[in-house]
C-alpha cells in the first residue's frame, strides 16, 4: 500500500473512534499522579495553578463554542461512521484556521495535561495529540479536495491547517447559534470538570494518606453535573435546544 493510501485508511479509522481512543492518554494522566505533589509544598499555590489550567481547558472549549455556533447542520459534526460535509465552512473562525475544533480540543486536553504540574505529561501529550490527530486531518482533507476541488484548494493556500491567523478573521455567513452550542458541547464542559475533579481527588489522597475531596471541587462538580444532566434530557427528550438548518 502506498503511503498516501496508508495515511489516509489510518486517518479514516482514528476519525472514526476518535471519541474513545483519547481515554488511553487519560490513563496516562492519572498515572503520573503517583508523584503528586503540591507546588512548592503549598496547598494556596496549587489552587492557583488549577484555576490557570482550568482556564485553558475552558479557553479550549470557548473556540469550541465560537465554532459549533456559527456552523450549519452537515459540518463539525460527531459522526463516526465515515466523512460527511455538505457544505465548506470558510468563513468566521474557519477563515483563520481549517481545524478549529481540533485546535479546540487540544487546549482542553493540554489543561488537564497541566494540572499534575509535570512538565513531561504536557510534552508526551502535544506529541500524541500531533501524531494522532495529523492522520485525522490528511484523511479528511483528502476528502474535501476530492468533493469541492479547487474551491477547497483557494481556501487551503490561504488558511493555515491548525496554527491561527486571528486577523484573517471574517464575518460568519450564519448568526450565532447558543442552542446549537448548548445540545452538542454539554458534553466537553462536564468531562473537563469530571477530570479535573478525579486528579484532584486522586493526588491529594495520596498526599494526606486518607480520601480527600476538596469543597470547592464538590461544588464544581455538582453543578457541572446538574448542567449536563438538564442539558441532555433536554436534547433527549424535547425540541426546545433544536434549531433549523443546525
Amino acid at each position: 500500500m502506498a503511503l498516501k493510501e496508508h495515511f489516509e485508511g489510518s486517518g479514516n479509522w482514528l476519525f472514526r473512534w476518535r471519541s474513545f481512543l483519547p481515554l488511553g492518554v487519560i490513563a496516562i494522566f492519572f498515572l503520573s499522579l503517583r508523584d503528586f505533589h503540591f507546588i512548592a509544598n503549598s496547598h494556596h499555590l496549587d489552587h492557583l495553578w488549577e484555576i490557570f489550567c482550568l482556564a485553558v481547558s475552558f479557553f479550549g472549549l470557548g473556540i469550541r463554542v465560537l465554532t459549533i455556533g456559527y456552523t450549519p447542520k452537515g459540518t463539525s459534526g460527531r459522526n463516526t461512521k465515515q466523512q460527511i460535509a455538505d457544505t465548506l465552512n470558510t468563513t468566521g473562525i474557519y477563515a483563520t484556521t481549517r481545524n478549529p475544533l481540533y485546535l479546540g480540543n487540544y487546549f482542553m486536553g493540554l489543561g488537564i495535561a497541566l494540572f499534575v504540574h509535570t512538565w513531561w505529561l504536557a510534552l508526551i501529550y502535544s506529541l500524541i495529540f500531533w501524531l494522532y490527530y495529523e492522520r485525522i486531518i490528511f484523511a479528511e482533507e483528502t476528502y474535501l479536495r476530492k468533493k469541492f476541488g479547487q474551491t477547497y484548494m483557494n481556501w487551503a493556500d490561504r488558511t493555515p491547517a491548525f496554527l491561527p491567523k486571528p486577523w484573517q478573521y471574517t464575518k460568519p455567513s450564519l448568526p450565532f447559534s447558543l442552542k446549537n452550542v448548548l445540545r452538542r458541547e454539554y458534553s466537553g464542559f462536564f468531562a473537563v470538570v469530571v477530570c479535573m475533579f478525579l486528579m484532584e481527588t486522586i493526588g491529594d489522597t495520596l498526599i494526606f494518606h486518607k480520601l480527600y475531596f476538596e469543597t470547592e471541587w464538590l461544588y464544581a462538580l455538582g453543578i457541572s453535573f446538574v448542567i449536563w444532566f438538564s442539558l441532555r434530557a433536554l436534547k433527549k427528550k424535547t425540541h426546545l435546544l433544536d434549531v433549523e438548518g443546525r
